[in-house]
């Protein structure tokens, strides 16, 4: 058994264990930014829900609720520790007090409409958190947007596992390939803005240099 595999029984023995508790625990978990797929914790318990074992709006509401919490513990987080992390271990993966800065006014202009996207994005949904803590956006605006989001997110995952019954493992396969494209996008992005970043230092080093 390779390790998604055995994560995925895992997810499933920890919730057929802990019933909502479970899925509000791992749902929290994976709003701190911890890696665990959504996208196999809610469709399960929809299929749970399919076979008599749990009700799926109950699955969706418990779910909801998690990322809620989860996400305001890595905001907190963000806005507590993120300017000191950045500050002392920054340079190491190019960020300054700078990039903060930036990050913060960022938000202040479309932040609202980041976290309300992200929401319903893999992968990307779970860490959104940690810099809108870091760029102090308005908490109860945050909050607001996270639910709105957590739940279009965690009743149709929850639904679709419903519906699919017995096959819901399918939905993995059509999240694991828009994984895939996503990281793609923003390694793609990533890359874009390190070559923007080294043009520019360059370009300030040799106007220094004619001064």
């Amino acid at each position: 058994m390779g390790i998604i595999e055995w994560a995925i029984e895992l997810i499933k023995q920890l919730i057929e264990i802990g019933s909502y508790g479970g899925i509000f625990l791992l749902m929290a978990l994976e709003s701190m930014c911890f890696p665990i797929p959504s996208e196999i914790v809610l469709p399960f318990g929809g299929w749970l829900a399919f076979d008599g074992k749990m009700d799926w709006i109950l699955v969706a509401t418990v779910g909801t609720i998690g990322c809620i919490v989860g996400s305001a513990v890595a905001y907190w987080v963000g806005m507590k520790g993120g300017r000191a992390f950045v500050c002392r271990y920054g340079k190491y993966v190019f960020l300054n007090e700078g990039h903060l800065d930036s990050t913060e006014r960022w938000f202040k202009k479309y932040g609202s409409t980041m976290i309300f996207l992200t929401r319903v994005m893999p992968i990307i949904r779970t860490f959104i958190s940690l810099p809108a803590g870091m760029a102090r956006m308005d908490f109860k605006k945050f909050i607001f947007l996270t639910a709105i989001g957590s739940i279009i997110w965690c009743f149709t995952l929850t639904y679709i596992g419903y519906a699919l019954g017995t096959n819901w493992q399918t939905i993995e396969v059509w999240f694991r390939q828009a994984d895939i494209l996503i990281l793609v996008f923003f390694a793609v992005l990533f890359i874009w803005w390190l070559v923007r970043r080294r043009k520019r230092l360059k370009a300030r080093e040799e106007y220094c240099k004619t001064e």
